[in-house]
């Protein structure tokens, strides 16, 4: 039986939503803050905490970013819902939507809870989840856990380079997490095959004259990428 596409999103938004907190946790609760486990030369598990959003940006107060993501995530889940049986939209355009939207609960997750569900010890300590004193920040002001972090390659500028010359240049140096990579691969996608979503918007019409087309047209609709 073939699934539908209201079930697929959910799926991968339970689906990123606990893998992403799986990892989370055991980070937290396995290695204390700045410590590095090196897996290979370009790839490492590096323990870090941020207030702020994706890849450790900072925009505005913690409570404001909270309360910003839970708004989108939201306004993400109800967009879903209206679009997921318009056969003229692509099944990969509602993937990508879903990834996003996990993205973003997941990153919620941590700063609505882990204030309260985890202590923040002095290294070389671990965390400990529900700890007797309670955590370390209130409701809705917990920090983002990050650990991947990819430096691919580094190398020192020429010296005869303007600005930049004789400086240390590495790439990649932002430190994500499963949500961020998530929201990434989201919006790549989706701005790089299914932008014309984003300009057209979606109404009643549009669905109307989807299901006013013959037999054949629709069948060729429903064959989504």
């Amino acid at each position: 039986m073939k699934l539908s596409r209201g079930l697929l999103a959910t799926m991968i938004i339970v689906g990123v939503l606990l893998i992403d907190q799986i990892v989370k946790i055991w980070i937290k609760t396995h290695l204390y803050l700045g410590e590095e486990i090196v897996i290979a030369d370009w790839f490492r598990i590096y323990f870090i905490e941020n207030n702020g959003m994706a890849f450790g940006m900072e925009l505005g107060s913690k409570l404001f970013l909270t309360l910003f993501r839970i708004v989108a995530v939201s306004l993400l889940i109800y967009y879903i819902i209206r679009i997921r049986n318009r056969a003229y939209i692509k099944t990969g355009y509602i993937v990508c939507c879903a990834l996003i939207t996990a993205g973003a609960a997941g990153n919620i997750f941590d700063s609505v809870f882990y204030g309260v569900i985890f202590n923040n010890p002095y290294p070389p300590e671990v965390a400990t989840m529900f700890p007797a004193d309670g955590g370390y920040a209130p409701l809705f002001h917990g920090k983002v856990v990050d650990m991947l972090y990819f430096p691919l390659f580094s190398f020192y500028w020429p010296d005869w380079m303007p600005f930049v010359g004789g400086q240390y240049f590495l790439f990649f140096q932002p430190i994500f997490n499963i949500a961020d990579a998530a929201i990434t691969v989201g919006i790549f996608v989706l701005i790089l095959f299914y932008s014309r979503y984003l300009s057209a918007p979606v109404d009643s019409t549009d669905e109307s004259q989807a299901h006013q087309l013959p037999h054949s047209d629709t069948s060729t609709k429903n064959d989504n990428e």
